[in-house]
Parts: structure tokens; sequence; C-alpha cells
């Protein structure tokens, strides 16, 4: 790759801060995405990209383990027409109570950072 080709370094921190953002409210987003019904994982992922969270399965797996793991979420098996049995998540009580306290603190959080940057967020 020529010099001319390579991204900046400005272009790469912001992609990597951009990254970093999205990575961190993930769990956030797959607890508000299975508070409304049982899903798959495929389904999860789905939801996520439709609204431009872009991830690789390769990220949602650990995470709803370890969300599993935390007492968050459950699942339970289904039989499949097209192959093994599914497994379908469903956020737990304690999942919705942390879901409640994650959606309040982001929304201070974005409150704070239109304050603080004098710019407007767009809804």
């Amino acid at each position: 790759m020529s010099e001319k080709e390579m991204p900046d370094r400005e272009t790469l921190k912001a992609e990597n801060t951009k990254a970093q953002m999205r990575k961190g409210v993930l769990e956030m987003c797959i607890l508000g995405i299975i508070s409304g019904e049982e899903l798959y994982t495929s389904d999860i992922i789905n939801k996520l990209k439709e609204n431009e969270l872009v991830v690789v399965e390769g990220t949602v797996y650990p995470l709803l383990t370890r969300l599993k793991n935390g007492g968050l979420l459950d699942y339970t098996w289904r039989e499949s027409t097209s192959g093994p049995p599914r497994k379908y998540y469903r956020i737990t009580p304690a999942g919705e109570e942390l879901l409640t306290e994650l959606l309040e603190s982001w929304n201070q959080l974005v409150k704070v950072v239109s304050q603080t940057t004098n710019k407007q967020t767009r809804s």
C-alpha cells in the first residue's frame, strides 16, 4: 500500500474510538433486543445489524454466555426444522433491572456529552 492509500493517523484513531464506543454499549443493546422477546443468536445479530451496530458472531456468543452466567439471561432449547435444536435467549428479572439502570446511565451520559460539547445529539 502506498503512502497515499494508507489512512492517516487521525482517521485510524477516530475509527478505533468509534469501535470502542460501540463495543461499550453492546451489552446494553443485546439486553434491550432480548427484552422484548425470546431470540435465537442469529436473530440477535440481525437486529444489531439492522440498527447499524455491526458485530460478528465471535463477539456475540461469548457475550451471551457471560450474560447467561451472570444471571441476566436464560435460554431454552427448541427443535429446528433446518438442523439441530437452537438455543433461544430471554432476559431474566435481574437482566431487566440491569437494563433499566444502564438505560438511565446512558441517557444521563448522552445529556452530559451534549452539554459539554455544546452539540445537540440526533434522535
